[in-house]
């Protein structure tokens, strides 16, 4: 038995190893440079809280998180409309192996590709607004004009990881006893009735699961989109927390204040995810 939690231990070190050096040591030396005023090569002074006094009064950061604010708001679509398709693909409506593999193209591409991509199709002389004008309609700056470019990052957001939340809900759908949806269609129930009825209150570990981790990957993971479509702008209208931080470390040489950016959007992160899990909790209740 012994030798057996030996061997146990040896499997789980090369991990526990990873997680110490590229986890846990940066976190704590985060928490430590972020009350110091630090450019990555001099020696770092210590100055207290001053990091954090000046976010408070920061107008970027204020801009930045109020951009948070909108995208988390946007967060029922990121989660509803995975849900929809996934269940429509389950449940075998016309078109559902198309469907099954289109939601899948956008994992493969990088964020990257991705950003690239749409930057082409929407600038202002791009395919979108081409089809606007056959249309009829007027073209829209959608990455210069500060009213849409947020809104179309977004948008390109939620098709990037709109297959990752279709294949983990497909998962959930396999373990709903289909004996259950024929007893429902057999008494009476009409397709939404099953939908919201049944199938989705079945689902419900699994829509909270997604529900906080889409709303983690929205906070700390639009960094290529933003890069490559907006570069922050115009002005700080697509500013994310990721992308000022970086924007502190890798241009302004602000170690200490991006440091301080960093626990702030941990704290954020986690505290919205608490709330965000009771307030689930309570719903279903």
């Amino acid at each position: 038995m012994r030798n057996e939690r030996v061997v146990a231990y040896l499997f789980v070190l090369p991990a526990l190893g990873l997680f110490l050096v590229f986890r846990f040591f940066p976190l704590v030396a985060g928490s430590v440079y972020a009350f110091t005023d630090w450019n990555g090569i001099a020696d770092a002074r210590w100055i207290g809280l001053a990091n954090f006094r000046e976010l408070i009064f920061d107008p970027v950061f204020r801009d930045t998180m109020r951009n948070t604010a909108w995208v988390i708001l946007s967060l029922p679509i990121w989660v509803g409309l995975p849900l929809l398709l996934a269940v429509f693909i389950h449940l075998g409506v016309p078109g559902a192996p198309f469907f099954r593999a289109a939601y899948f193209f956008p994992i493969v591409l990088s964020s990257i590709i991705i950003g690239t991509m749409f930057s082409i199709i929407m600038r202002f002389d791009g395919s979108l607004n081409q089809l606007f004008i056959l249309l009829g309609l007027e073209p829209v700056d959608w990455l210069g004009d500060q009213r849409f470019a947020l809104i179309s990052v977004v948008s390109v957001a939620i098709w990037a990881h709109f297959g990752m939340n279709v294949l983990i809900f497909l998962s959930g759908l396999s373990a709903v006893p289909p004996e259950i949806i024929d007893a429902a269609r057999v008494d009476g129930a009409n397709l939404w009735q099953v939908i919201f009825r049944i199938i989705i209150p079945m689902l419900r570990p699994i829509v909270e699961f997604v529900a906080v981790i889409t709303m983690i990957t929205v906070v700390t993971s639009m960094f290529g989109l933003i890069y490559i479509m907006t570069g922050g702008g115009p002005g700080t209208a697509t500013y994310m927390p990721e992308f000022l931080i970086w924007l502190m470390q890798g241009e302004s040489n602000r170690l200490g204040y991006a440091a301080a950016m960093s626990i702030v959007l941990f704290a954020f992160v986690g505290c919205i995810g608490v709330v965000q899990i009771r307030m689930m909790r309570r719903e279903w209740e």
